[in-house]
């Protein structure tokens, strides 16, 4: 298993200074904390830059905190990372720190609906498709649901 250090955003965009510097965190940063205004800042509910061997590699986070005992996760792997388990990874232990923190919740994710990098991360990570979804930002994705533990 690939060690993963999960680094959190902060809440304003002026806290989290050492991000500027990494050209794949900065593209995103600003909507990140956008994002937490939009549906607030309740960690560990909140997103993050992952480190693995002392440079970033991908996102991970929580799009929001629980609602009606679900929360939907998201993750992406920055492209110089990518195809090396790192995705599969990050999702795994998104799963153990929202499990950690509530037993009794239920992960979900939402992908473009076709089969993809990120449909094969949530099928290596124990997830079952359960529907499609129309998405605000998206149109119909698919929906997709934690089905064991680890």
């Amino acid at each position: 298993m690939i060690p993963l250090d999960f680094v959190p955003i902060q809440e304003r965009l002026e806290d989290n200074t050492e991000f500027l510097d990494q050209p794949d965190c900065r593209e995103s940063l600003e909507m990140s904390v956008t994002y937490f205004y939009k549906v607030g800042y309740l960690p560990p509910w909140i997103g993050y830059y992952v480190r693995a061997d002392n440079q970033y590699v991908g996102a991970a986070g929580f799009k929001g905190r629980p609602r009606n005992g679900k929360v939907e996760i998201a993750y992406s792997t920055f492209p110089a990372h990518q195809n090396k388990g790192i995705g599969t990874a990050i999702c795994r232990q998104l799963v153990m720190l929202a499990m950690e923190t509530d037993p009794a919740v239920i992960i979900t994710a939402r992908t473009l609906p076709e089969e993809s990098f990120s449909t094969k991360i949530l099928q290596k990570n124990s997830f079952s498709r359960i529907g499609t979804v129309m998405d605000e930002d998206d149109g119909d994705v698919w929906e997709w649901a934690y089905q064991e533990i680890y």
